[in-house]
This record gives structure tokens, C-alpha cells and sequence, in this order.
């Protein structure tokens, strides 16, 4: 699936986000204004089938990514992070989608930002552990959208595409105080450290990302 918008990009910054995978890659172009208003661009999913072959389901994610990043000529590429998965599988088609999609960028010299599920959650609603749908509609809520976009894939990237771009609302700029949050509540006022509680969700989400895990206890040499 695909959608455009008709209009011309909004000054601030093009955001080309991506949900990786080589059965479903969703992508989402954001255009997002100094003033941290974000703009719906374009949303689409591509995907390949698991009885194709590997080269050619890679190469397929890859000329899609290419096909946008020539098309939209974005500042940067976010993509999402995912650090564990149950499905072996999933996990290698990720990784090999998500390595064709940050070559293409570094051929184009476009810098790419890395997010887990948890920043954007927190970064979009507020709540690092908050549902799909509370996300989805969040985004139709901050995109101004008719509808929220499908399939999920396409919520993903969108999702993905608005916690980049306020990622800069950090540095005291009040990103959500204008938009209600997923449970239909605003915001409260931004609180002494100069953030707002969706942010600091997203900065807690994002510091949680970056801690170190433990090192396991070696194990003795059998005798």
C-alpha cells in the first residue's frame, strides 16, 4: 500500500522512517517543522515472500528503500532498533533488511538515527509500554490523518518518523503540550526539568536502552 500527501515539504526537516523486514518493511516519510509539527508525506509496505529466494527478497527491500530515499530526498533516516526476538528467523530477515536500508543511506551520505520500540512508544504517547492501538492513535491525532494507516507496518514507521522528530523538543521545547494523549488526557505543564512527561518518558526509554547488561557468570571447564 501507498498514500501521498498533495502538498509541498514543510521546512524543519524530511524524516524517512523504517519498520525492517524482509516479509513486511514498512516505510514513512514525515516532513517536521522547526516547531515540531509534523506533516504526513507518504506511507507504504513492501514485502516479499518466504518461498523466494533470499538474494532476491533482500534485493527487493533494498530497491524500495533506494526507490524513496531518490524519491524524497530525505535529511535522515530513523529506523527502529530491536535488540531481542523470540523468532530466530525474524530476527536475521530484520538484521538483513535493516543492513540493505543504512547502506543505501550511507551511499546517499544521509545520516541515520537509531530508536527501540520502547523510545518510540514513550516518545508518541507517553508510556514505553503502551499498546498498537494507543500509538495508532496517537499518530492520527499528530498527523492530523482521517484514518489510522494500514496495515500496521505503516502505524509503525509513521510512529517511528514523529519520535525522530522530536527527539530535538528535548532541549526544553514542548513537543506534546498540544496534543492529547493516548488515553484521551493533555498533557500536564512542563515541569521544572524543562520536559514534558511524554518526554521524559522517551528519555527514560531511551537511557534504559543504552544500559549495559549484566555479564553472565563464567562457567567452569567440565573435568
Amino acid at each position: 500500500m501507498a498514500h501521498s500527501s498533495d502538498g509541498g515539504p514543510a521546512p524543519g526537516q524530511r524524516i524517512l522512517a523504517v519498520d525492517p523486514g524482509l516479509t513486511r518493511c514498512g516505510f514513512a516519510v514525515v516532513d517536521m517543522a522547526a516547531n515540531r509539527t509534523g506533516t504526513f508525506v507518504h506511507v507504504e509496505v513492501n514485502g516479499t515472500k518466504a518461498h523466494e529466494a533470499l538474494e532476491h527478497r533482500v534485493l527487493a527491500i533494498m530497491n524500495a528503500a533506494e526507490t524513496l530515499m531518490d524519491r524524497f530526498s530525505p535529511d535522515v533516516v530513523a529506523v527502529e532498533r530491536v535488540f531481542a526476538q523470540n523468532n530466530a528467523p525474524t530476527v536475521v530477515g530484520t538484521a538483513q533488511a535493516t543492513g540493505v536500508v543504512i547502506a543505501a543511506a550511507a551511499r546517499r551520505q544521509i545520516p541515520v538515527a537509531w530508536h527501540t520500540p520502547s523510545e518510540v512508544k514513550a516518545a508518541v504517547t507517553g508510556d514505553g509500554g503502551a499498546d498498537k492501538e494507543s500509538v495508532n492513535r496517537m499518530v492520527v491525532r499528530i498527523l492530523r490523518l482521517d484514518a489510522p494507516p494500514r496495515p500496521a507496518d505503516a502505524a509503525d514507521a509513521l510512529a517511528l518518523a514523529v519520535c525522530h522528530g522530536w527527539r530535538g523538543g528535548m532541549a526544553g521545547m514542548n513537543a506534546a503540550a498540544k496534543t492529547s494523549t493516548h488515553s484521551g488526557s493533555q498533557p500536564s505543564s512542563v515541569r521544572a526539568s524543562g520536559l514534558t512527561p511524554a518526554q521524559q518518558a522517551w528519555k527514560q526509554a531511551e537511557a534504559a536502552s543504552r544500559q549495559p547488561k549484566a555479564p553472565r557468570a563464567a562457567r567452569l571447564p567440565r573435568r
